[in-house]
């Protein structure tokens, strides 16, 4: 691996790790694959495969397979809207790329995702329908984003990190708050979220701080909501 010298945001230039081009197709699947979009759905698919007796409320309202309204709810609300939005600004000239490189591209994204996800705790916390650790992580989900976006006035903070700090801060509340074995998932998602910061810095997305902000952020947040909500 050979080292290249780069200009960093304040004017320094710097020794960095040149990848092959190999690695970086690799760490952009890989962060296609893990984008935060998808873990609301993904946590909802865990929870319903894993402990569906919490989720039983749900059931009468599927129409052709078991919990298939809450999958379109989750899906619409978490990854509907948000591209939608986005790529409404960019068709607008709000944002300069849908891949959201700058600061300022996410200014609006951000504030979308707030909204939808306020309203998504909202709406589960008024219908009493799904368990409170539930209810909490959409709550951490907002908490999650609201705190990003005023960081995100002082760096880009990693929202791949931020996404899957939450999916480990979601853990410890289970484990902490309602005292559920979940060692060997807690595990699995430090080596997944390991491998998405990794591919993060291979694609020169973020600097290692903004990648670590990110983790704090997502693990607080969902901490904090579970404080809130399990108590």
């Amino acid at each position: 691996m050979q080292e290249q010298a780069v200009l960093d945001r304040n004017g320094n230039i710097r020794l960095e790790p040149e990848f092959p081009k190999a690695m970086k197709s690799l760490a952009l699947v890989i962060s296609y694959l893990s984008h935060p979009l998808f873990i609301p759905l993904l946590v909802t698919f865990l929870v319903l495969e894993s402990i569906p007796e919490y989720m039983v409320a749900f059931k009468p309202l599927s129409k052709r397979f078991a919990f298939d309204m809450l999958y379109f709810r989750v899906a619409i609300i978490s990854i509907g809207f948000p591209v939608l939005t986005l790529l409404l600004a960019k068709a607008l000239k709000f944002v300069s790329s849908v891949h959201m490189k700058t600061q300022r591209d996410r200014i609006i994204p951000y504030v979308a995702m707030i909204t939808y996800y306020f309203w998504a705790f909202y709406t589960f916390q008024q219908e009493g329908r799904a368990p409170k650790f539930y209810t909490a992580f959409f709550l951490g989900v907002f908490l999650s984003v609201s705190i990003a976006f005023i960081s995100n006035n002082f760096i880009k903070t990693s929202m791949h990190t931020v996404g899957w700090g939450g999916v480990i801060g979601l853990l410890l509340s289970l484990m902490w708050g309602m005292h559920m074995n979940v060692s060997i998932p807690l595990v699995i998602t430090f080596f997944v979220a390991g491998i998405v910061a990794t591919s993060r810095l291979v694609l020169e997305a973020h600097e290692p701080r903004e990648i670590y902000i990110g983790f704090l952020i997502g693990i607080v947040s969902q901490l904090a909501a579970c404080w809130i909500l399990v108590k």
